[in-house]
């Protein structure tokens, strides 16, 4: 009779190396990105990445040796990735310039707004890159707005989903062969999504109001809109958002939000330091403060809750963001 222990092993270690032969990238990789094909001849070695989550999820698939630098972070780092994000050169922390990029010599650019890379961006084309042998990639969900006249940052016809994220992940994993590394990653998501929706599934009226940032008390103020990482947050809590428009970042007078009178104000905490409102604490004093706004039923039941600024842009922070809020609500109720 054959060993049966011995043939058991045999297949589990060739299903083993089967899986990790087909999890591997077979170069050249030819992707489709947001209405575009690009291919990559090999792993990039060099790689700059335009925006937070362009950048932290290539930190958290262990590339931080292969990326020559970053920009645009309107928050600081995840504490998990400090150590390794210390390794690669921010080039700033606001919009920045084509020649700086380029002086980085990448051999691959990613972004994630099309305002980072896109035909309006003050930054760059990717033609400019593509013109000079360098392939890109943009973010599956800037692509996924529909840009309108005026408007940078697009609308949305559907309430965004993480689908669209774990579809980044993926990409970038393939292109820097560690799809092993992208699964594990998505994996891990999928799971905390699911535990947040089991959590709050029972919720019901909850609305929510997103504040980013005002350059001012007198100034409109920037929302996450109702269709945006913003109400996929609320919804995933059991709740909507109170800002209705499909435009991911609507800019909204107080008057405007009295009328809309969220359950619950989140507060971002915006580290950049570019407007007086962009602190969470500075929106606090301003809710509690101002004889007007101070009176609405969410300040005055104390439902004032702190994210970071980075989770209401389409990210791997907007699932960070929701556990932050989640954390913050339930505190509150158990009070």
């Amino acid at each position: 009779m054959p060993n049966t222990s011995a043939f058991t092993l045999a297949v589990a270690a060739l299903a083993s190396l089967t899986a990790a032969a087909q999890a591997q990238t077979v170069y050249p990789l030819t992707l489709e990105n947001c209405g575009q094909t690009v291919t990559f001849s090999q792993a990039p070695q060099n790689a700059v990445a335009l925006g937070q989550n362009s950048a932290e999820i290539m930190l958290l698939l262990g590339l931080q040796d292969r990326m020559a630098a970053s920009a645009f972070w309107p928050n600081s780092v995840l504490p998990e990735l400090a150590e390794a994000n210390a390794e690669v050169e921010v080039l700033t922390v606001e919009f920045p310039t084509l020649e700086a990029v380029l002086s980085r010599q990448p051999d691959f650019v990613a972004a994630m707004l099309t305002t980072l890379m896109g035909p309006d961006s003050t930054v760059a084309n990717r033609s400019d890159f593509e013109e000079l042998g360098i392939p890109t990639y943009l973010s599956p969900s800037a692509c996924s707005t529909t840009l309108n006249a005026g408007d940078a940052y697009g609308s949305r016809g559907e309430l965004w989903s993480m689908d669209l994220l774990y579809k980044e992940i993926e990409d970038l994993s393939r292109i820097f062969d560690v799809t092993d590394r992208g699964a594990a990653l998505i994996e891990d998501f999928r799971t905390r999504e699911a535990a947040l929706r089991a959590q709050f599934s029972q919720t019901e009226g909850l609305t929510f109001l997103f504040w980013f940032s005002s350059p001012s008390p007198a100034d409109d103020a920037y929302l996450g809109g109702g269709n945006g990482p913003s109400g996929y947050i609320a919804d995933l809590l059991g709740g909507s958002n109170a800002i209705r428009t499909e435009a991911d970042w609507p800019a909204v007078g107080w008057e405007g939000i009295m009328a809309a009178n969220p359950t619950v104000i989140v507060a971002a905490q915006v580290d950049r330091n570019r407007w007086n409102l962009d602190t969470a604490e500075a929106k606090i004093e301003f809710l509690t403060s101002d004889p007007t706004v101070s009176q609405m039923d969410a300040v005055r039941n104390g439902r004032i809750v702190v994210m970071s600024g980075a989770a209401m842009n389409p990210s791997i922070r907007t699932l960070y963001g929701a556990e932050q809020v989640a954390e913050q609500l339930q505190a509150s109720d158990q009070q």
